[in-house]
């Protein structure tokens, strides 16, 4: 396989794995959608009618933690995630390329560690059949482990990320690189703001 056809390759996972985490945050933010509705519908029926509905409030820190860590990989990948570009916006473009690598590694890190730590819970929960200390009595390691998943897609994907970084690093492909992992400049959010205005006219007139 050629070099061009490995740059294809990890190009190809790379927006396969944002289609994947765009799914996640549609899931998650339906999971989020629904434990509103509940708590709600809980709040409502214990002021009028006296009826509670019962660990709403578990349920939705639940929903809380779980759509956070599915949303994770998309917001990275979409470069929204928050740095400090104080330094940074007066870098020359290969420097702040590198600076750019190098903040995708300290990412990965951080999710590994977060993430083997998050592992190590999951199995504590699940040896010791840990339960909620709840009237609902939830198993612990079941939303744990969808929580864990979740931080497990990220580290995939901060992956393929640094590996599709590093290999337009070495070939000096500085755009690709920011454009994987820099920070987004003011003009391409002004840009997809004016993408998104346009879209929400097109829906008004149809």
């Amino acid at each position: 396989m050629t070099r061009t056809e490995h740059f294809r390759t990890l190009g190809a996972l790379l927006r396969g794995a944002e289609a994947c985490s765009r799914v996640a945050v549609w899931a998650g933010g339906a999971l989020t959608i629904a434990s509103v509705l509940l708590i709600s519908f809980d709040v409502l029926a214990r002021k009028f009618v006296g009826y509670t509905v019962g660990g709403a409030d578990e349920l939705s820190s639940y929903a809380f933690a779980i759509s956070t860590s599915w949303a994770l990989a998309f917001a990275t990948l979409q470069r929204a995630n928050v740095r400090v570009d104080v330094v940074y916006q007066y870098l020359p473009v290969r420097l702040s390329a590198i600076v750019d690598w190098i903040s995708l590694v300290a990412l990965g890190v951080f999710m590994v560690v977060l993430t083997r730590y998050a592992y190590d819970m999951v199995d504590t929960s699940w040896t010791q059949q840990s339960a909620a200390n709840t009237p609902l009595a939830t198993p612990l390691w079941i939303p744990q482990a969808l929580w864990l998943l979740g931080l497990a897609w990220m580290c995939i994907t901060v992956a393929l990320m640094l590996v599709r970084a590093s290999a337009a690093l070495v070939t000096g492909d500085v755009q690709l690189v920011k454009a994987i992992c820099g920070v987004r400049s003011a003009q391409e959010e002004a840009e997809e703001e004016a993408a998104a205005g346009e879209r929400m006219v097109k829906g008004d007139a149809a």
